[in-house]
């Protein structure tokens, strides 16, 4: 017998390389190379079908102008939970493949048998397991309570046998719990190898594009936090979503990172209880605790996730460090980016903290990615620093330039307005996101320009 051919494969980005090497040229991950086994390429049956261009095909592809395309809109199906529609962009779309990760027990089995069973009356649905045993999924699904009426379930890791029940039953939803369980009888690698993953997440979305079946494909995550496996896996895929939060909080977070039918980074918010996941409708409540709001070192910011604004509290403690380099601690929020605001405080703003400890937190697990947060950030630490609390009922956003300009963040209105709504009557913002005045009755807006103008105010 021929010896088979081998490659080594990045896990991180999937590049190949014909020997092992401990970085990966590509990327410049570390130990990230697996071996893995080549297999042969099909073969060309006759010459008549080489002649037709494409080895085994009936009908070769046509070049199409893109202004001849038929375009249609996106038919979406709910799927019974409200903020887990709109994390997907506005409900389920036909042959949509859809990643779901997360850490252990935070609750991305429980939410998806929830949601196929949910939409089990109009679309029947297959849940596949590859870690639990159908009597498992079945107490789940009573403990919870949830109609099972054209819900089926399969005990199965083998992809060419998952495809098989799938030609047969026809279902319109697929769960395939998880990714990393799953492997094909076309490689002689173990099931979790990179290549394993690949093929069969490949051998899924070419079923979904096939037949309109939507996939939900469970992931593992690593130690970091990524999708273990092939980062060539979110690649393949129509959408990716992650859920953050502790897994012994009662509150879960649902985050889009990628989505091709609709917005990124937008957000939904679960409950968990003791009949699975509830939406919360109203994040905003849950993320504003009201006893510690007018305590020193705390600040209300107006923070964007996709489609909706957000009122997150952020909280700062400034305390003399008995370290020759004070402590950056950060949860929530960049690290790199509180070194360069305390800098910028002390420079345009006369406030000194290069012999303090400074910690921040943003209350409720949540992580704040853009730069409205600034603003609120050095508030916060300024607060603290002079153990002195904002006024009642105040809110702040605004981008902190290194000049010490305070710059304008997008959707400045909607801010104000989610403000306004749950009763704050006094705002900072950046003046170019000032509104006319008048424009909410019962709340004083105050626009600023500089730094050193904000910390006045304040």
């Amino acid at each position: 017998m021929a010896k088979a051919r081998t490659a080594f494969v990045c896990s991180e980005c999937g590049s190949d390389f014909s020997k092992w090497q401990g970085q990966c040229s590509a990327c410049g991950a570390w130990d990230t190379l697996s071996e893995v086994v080549l297999e042969p390429a099909a073969p060309v049956k006759s010459p008549a079908s080489r002649r037709s261009g494409w080895a085994g095909r009936v009908d070769p592809p046509k070049v199409t102008a893109l202004k001849d395309v038929e375009q249609g809109a996106d038919v979406r199906v709910s799927t019974g939970i409200g903020e887990f529609d709109r994390v997907l962009g506005g409900g389920l779309v036909a042959g949509a493949v859809v990643l779901v990760g997360g850490d252990p027990g935070i609750g991305k089995s429980t939410l998806l048998l929830q949601a196929v069973a949910s939409m089990a009356g109009t679309l029947p649905g297959l849940y596949v397991t590859g870690e639990e045993s159908l009597a498992q999924v079945a107490g789940r699904a009573a403990r919870l309570g949830l109609p099972l009426e054209g819900l089926n379930a399969l005990a199965e890791t083998g992809i060419e046998r998952i495809l098989e029940q799938a030609a047969q039953l026809r279902p319109r939803i697929i769960v395939a719990d998880s990714v990393q369980t799953l492997w094909t009888e076309s490689l002689t690698a173990a099931p979790g190898s990179v290549s394993q993953v690949r093929e069969s997440a490949a051998r899924l979305v070419r079923y979904a594009k096939e037949t309109g079946t939507a996939v939900f494909l469970v992931g593992h995550v690593t130690k970091e936090g990524g999708i273990a496996g092939p980062r060539v896996l979110e690649h393949m895929v129509d959408a990716v979503l992650y859920f953050e939060g502790d897994s012994g909080s009662r509150f879960r977070v649902l985050r889009a990172f990628k989505n091709r039918f609709g917005a990124v980074n937008e957000l939904g918010v679960f409950a968990m209880g003791d009949r699975g996941l509830k939406e919360v409708p109203n994040p905003s409540a849950i993320f504003l605790s009201g006893g510690s709001v007018s305590q020193p070192g705390s600040c209300v910011m107006v923070t964007r996730e996709g489609t909706r604004p957000l009122l997150v509290e952020v909280q700062a403690l400034v305390d003399a460090s008995p370290l020759s380099n004070p402590r950056r601690v950060t949860v929530g929020l960049e690290g790199n980016r509180l070194a360069m605001l305390l800098a910028v405080l002390h420079r345009h703003g006369g406030i000194m903290t290069g012999d303090q400890d400074v910690f921040v937190n943003v209350v409720g697990g949540i992580r704040v990615q853009e730069t409205a947060a600034d603003l609120p950030v050095l508030l916060a630490v300024l607060s603290s620093l002079r153990d002195t609390p904002l006024a009642e009922k105040t809110i702040a956003f605004g981008e902190v330039g290194l000049s010490g300009e305070i710059r304008p963040v997008p959707n400045g209105e909607e801010r104000l307005k989610e403000a306004a709504t749950h009763g704050f009557v006094r705002a900072i913002v950046p003046r170019a996101n000032a509104p006319k005045a008048g424009s909410y009755k019962g709340m004083e807006v105050i626009a600023v320009e500089r730094l050193a103008d904000a910390l006045e105010y304040a």
